[in-house]
């Protein structure tokens, strides 16, 4: 891509500035780093793509690695998981690599430290450790173990490492300096032993490396030039050239640190561990939950991958963090699916509809045009016959001027097909109407080119023959918390903010074209938003998940208080 086609960012002023002071451009390389932890959410998606961006941009590689430091917390299930997000996203990465590839060599390195006397092994108990480091304010004291020799590190460490002593019984620390005004730097931790199985090297390891010990070496060993991360790592940036400086040898790639400004999102959380302390309790039903901000979630919804790289290029990135309005992500959606999802029929809430002056035992195929953004897209025919359904807001009895649906006494045209006239209704014993009955005019079919087909009425509303139509399961999403911020009030917990009715399932009846719908596919029902075909569905029990309105019904609401 041309760097001149549009104003860079920061990031990209940080890559151009190195490139004119020498840097080689073949030795650019960036790299995507999640932790296997748990499912990427929205906030990863924008990392991805700006990760993945700037190899396309600067014709790069770009590598997947996953940090799996943490056999406690991480699975194969979330390193599959990921591995289908990046590529459903419509990424390639060059390398995938692990953490896990560089145990022994991290491993060695920390011997190395130890021989040149700049780590140590610690005999406390975390929480005292924590308590020498002091405060922002307050320098921190000295372990009485930080002065045991070499050999005895040596010792104690390799016995670490063999399993000789229970977790938590020792810890390998960095000797830097606990007076050093970054906190990070005081004696920071390296390796812990913890006794769990990992997904990849099995029993093999007992002692783990700790992230910030990891994560540099890790980019040097790949030959990273240039390693992105969000804000909270900032303070991270000095550790990670500390551990640089100690390994890193002549005539190789350096990797270089910077920051980007998390992304926040209204209506919704982003941490991991909330995110699963929602699937935990049942507050959804699991990761991929439509409900759920997570990459599988959305996906499932009925985002497309084009509308989630659309928003994170819309959205940038910046040096400070900010709350994005979700409704943005809704219309960068919306604005790609208008494009390319089919218009169909459907109907979710049904009102009977009979026609009285059309033939009981007749019926016809009606021409409907597929999509008329993608006049490739062709044409279907819907069968049309005496009864109908529309929808129950669709009817009034009574009803004021600025009413243009169907009423009693009033005219409304059925899409794609006749005027009908509301003659009369039925009730059941509440009170309610169950039917509706009406006339039409013949003459009246839409594209049949008489007069009366050019006749102008208010109201066009959408429907299905009863008889073809075909029952299908619809789930109806709503935000999944009523605040913008759930997350963000010290007086309550984010789950005081669930939303009671964030999920309905309703039967509804659709077009028969759809029997043949499969799970992923997009359609628009017309007039009432677009629908996505559920992974749960069976081909004679479809389900479809409401994705978006055609419309930001929440700002309609919004504007009202």
């Amino acid at each position: 891509m041309n760097t001149t086609e549009r104003s860079l960012n920061f990031i990209e002023h940080i890559i151009e500035e190195d490139l004119k002071n020498g840097f080689s451009k073949e030795s650019l390389r960036f790299r995507f780093p999640p932790e296997p932890n748990g499912y990427l959410h929205i906030g990863h998606a924008s990392s991805i793509c700006l990760n993945f961006g700037l190899g396309d941009r600067y014709g790069a590689p770009v590598n997947l690695r996953f940090d799996d430091t943490n056999p406690a917390k991480e699975e194969q299930e979330y390193v599959d998981a990921i591995k289908k997000d990046v590529s459903w996203l419509g990424f390639e990465w060059d390398k995938e690599c692990y953490a896990s590839d560089y145990f022994q060599q991290l491993y060695d390195w920390a011997i190395q430290l130890i021989e040149q006397g700049k780590a140590y092994v610690d005999s406390q108990d975390a929480a005292t450790i924590a308590e020498q480091k002091g405060t922002p304010t307050q320098k921190g004291s000295n372990s009485p173990f930080r002065d045991r020799s070499v050999s005895e590190n040596l010792q104690l460490f390799r016995e670490m490492k063999a399993g000789v002593h229970e977790s938590g019984a020792h810890v390998l620390r960095a000797k830097i300096s606990m007076g050093a005004s970054n906190m990070l730097m005081r004696d920071p931790i390296i390796y812990r032993i913890l006794h769990k199985s990992h997904h990849r090297t099995g029993n093999e390891w007992c002692i783990y490396p700790m992230y910030d010990w990891t994560h540099g070496e890790s980019d040097y060993l790949e030959q990273v030039s240039h390693s992105f991360c969000t804000l909270e790592f900032a303070m991270h940036r000095e550790l990670y050239d500390w551990f640089l400086d100690q390994v890193v040898e002549p005539n190789k790639v350096r990797p270089k640190q910077r920051e980007f400004a998390r992304r926040n999102f209204s209506h919704t959380v982003v941490s991991k561990r909330k995110l699963l302390q929602l699937v935990q309790e049942g507050v959804v039903n699991g990761w991929d939950d439509p409900r759920m901000p997570t990459i599988s979630g959305l996906r499932r919804r009925g985002y497309t991958p084009e509308s989630l790289v659309n928003f994170a290029n819309t959205i940038g990135i910046a040096k400070r963090e900010n709350v994005v309005d979700v409704s943005l992500l809704d219309f960068t959606l919306r604005e790609h699916l208008n494009k390319v999802a089919p218009r169909v029929m459907g109907v979710l809430r049904p009102l009977k509809v009979e026609i009285t002056n059309y033939p009981e035992d007749q019926s016809e195929l009606l021409s409907a045009e597929n999509n008329p953004e993608d006049p490739a897209a062709g044409f279907r025919e819907m069968p049309f016959s005496r009864h109908l359904f529309i929808e129950q807001e669709d009817f009034k009895e009574e009803a004021n001027r600025k009413f243009f649906r169907l009423k009693l006494g009033g005219e409304v045209r059925l899409k794609n097909g006749y005027i009908i006239k509301a003659e009369s209704c039925t009730k059941d014993t509440e009170g309610n109407v169950i039917a509706v009955q009406c006339t039409y005019d013949p003459l009246s079919k839409s594209g049949s080119g008489t007069e009366e087909s050019l006749r102008k009425v208010k109201g066009t509303l959408h429907w299905v023959s009863q008889q073809e139509a075909l029952e299908v399961k619809v789930r109806l999403y709503d935000r999944l918390f009523t605040d913008p911020t759930p997350d963000a009030h010290k007086e309550a917990d984010f789950m005081d903010f669930v939303n009671p009715n964030s999920l309905e399932e309703i039967t509804a009846y659709v077009e028969p074209s759809l029997a043949s719908a499969k799970e992923g596919d997009h359609f628009q029902f017309q007039r009432m938003g677009y629908f996505v075909v559920d992974k749960e569905s069976q081909p004679q029990a479809l389900i479809f998940n409401k994705t978006t309105g055609l419309r930001d019904a929440w700002a309609k609401l919004e504007n009202q208080d």
